[in-house]
């Protein structure tokens, strides 16, 4: 009998460690009548989450189970679609009919139906991008690339509604971007980094990609291996469906705020290119931009791309190195009268806000974000960037969050900076235009 008990035990000890968590949970999109959420197991499971209203504990909901398998890398996307707009969450998780315990908060939240009820409602987001996660046998010698993963939980505990990745949020190696198996190594290794875990699982985390999540450096629409990076991009992300064929441009709203998750890389010229139409985003994402910024009735509309748009100067991937269709979408949105544009950008290892203004039209900004946990550009200070706004330059890992605050006709944004310990680095507000 003793025998068997050991058996028994030794058998569920098996089975726990076989249904293992490597990474998440982690909150993705989110609208009023539904929440997605994913989680990266370590061998085959059978996942569900269980879910209730903070203001009505007792009554649980449950998604559908899914089961991982080894071709998706384990992951499993699950859709929480039994929530009302304005809510606040709290969820757990079963692998196998067993639960598992996080030893941080798991919640997840829902935007308000505000409209011909209310004025927008206030909410803070926050947004960063470049993480790099050391792993020593593939990176390069000498000094350590990444570092002050901190940085992660500094982010929750500002406790944002969403987070907004801006690309570079993995940094494919050599050995990864040419094979399934590489990828899918580089995506597994980084999403499990400790640090990280309490941000993915408190708040909804919305992503977009630039080079090194897309490819090799400054790769572009010739990468022969984009199908598959676009695949991982899709496993490891919870985003809203894409709107265009082949990219991840997609968009999502929130408040009186509309989001444009753009794509500079599967429709992007060579930067050597000599011969052709020199572009970033494509005819199709082009329009597809401008129509839906005209079309919009948001408050503000923040256009989210990895690399620089506002900056003037013609240096490494700004959107100044492609000077005819910068000109171009600059143009269009003032032609348009399109008010309240906010770039939101990353890629350039340093942190500043530029404004654009002609005359009298509308005035546009520039918010770059950037390095999370790579290496800072500490030459950024020589950059003569003329757009940018005095004292909002930092050469260091940082974050920021935006908050939208005020009543309908008094909207702003609140920027803050943070360094990796969490400490503001520096704040402005920017008032809501009136067209």
């Amino acid at each position: 009998m003793r025998s068997l008990l050991l058996l028994l035990v030794a058998a569920h000890i098996v089975l726990h460690a076989q249904s293992a968590i490597n990474s998440g949970p982690m909150v993705g999109y989110a609208d009023m009548r539904e929440v997605h959420l994913w989680l990266q197991t370590t061998a085959p499971a059978q996942v569900t989450i269980r879910y209730a209203d903070t203001a009505e504990p007792w009554r649980w909901y449950s998604t559908a189970t899914v089961r991982t398998r080894r071709d998706e890398a384990f992951t499993a996307r699950l859709v929480a679609d039994s929530v009302q707009p304005g809510r606040v969450y709290r969820y757990e998780v079963y692998l196998d009919g067993n639960r598992v315990e996080r030893p941080y908060r798991l919640i997840f939240r829902t935007p308000p139906l505000w409209q011909w009820r209310s004025d927008p409602p206030t909410f803070r987001f926050a947004l960063g991008s470049c993480a790099y996660i050391n792993e020593e046998r593939y990176d390069r010698p000498g000094k350590p690339y990444g570092g002050e993963y901190r940085i992660f939980r500094a982010i929750a505990e500002q406790q944002p509604v969403f987070f907004l990745w801006l690309g570079d949020n993995v940094y494919l190696r050599e050995p990864d971007w040419n094979t399934w198996t590489g990828i899918v190594h580089r995506y597994t290794h980084d999403r499990a980094t400790d640090e990280m875990q309490p941000l993915l699982g408190s708040c909804s985390n919305i992503a977009i990609w630039d080079d090194h999540d897309y490819g090799p450096n400054d790769a572009d629409r010739g990468f022969w291996n984009k199908q598959q990076t676009r695949r991982a991009f899709d496993l490891f992300w919870a985003n809203p469906p894409a709107a265009l064929d082949g990219g991840i441009t997609t968009k999502f709203s929130w408040g009186d705020c509309d989001f444009f998750l753009l794509d500079d890389r599967w429709w992007r010229s060579p930067n050597k290119r000599k011969t052709g139409q020199r572009t970033i985003l494509g005819e199709q994402q082009f329009q597809w931009l401008v129509d839906n910024l005209v079309s919009s009735t948001a408050t503000f509309k923040f256009v989210c791309i990895g690399g620089q748009v506002l900056n003037p100067v013609a240096r490494y991937e700004t959107y100044a190195t492609y000077p005819d269709e910068r000109q171009r979408l600059i143009e269009s949105i003032r032609r348009e009268g399109i008010a309240n544009v906010i770039f939101l950008t990353g890629d350039r290892h340093h942190t500043e806000l530029s404004r654009y203004a002609e005359g009298d039209s509308v005035v546009l900004y520039d918010l770059t974000v950037s390095p999370l946990t790579s290496s800072a550009n500490t030459g950024a200070t020589s950059e003569p960037n003329t757009l940018r706004m005095e004292g909002t330059l930092v050469a260091e890992r940082n974050f920021a969050t935006i908050e939208v605050e005020g009543p309908a006709k008094q909207r702003r944004l609140r920027i803050r900076v943070f360094g990796s310990d969490g400490s503001l680095r520096w704040e402005r507000t920017i008032e809501a235009q009136q067209r």
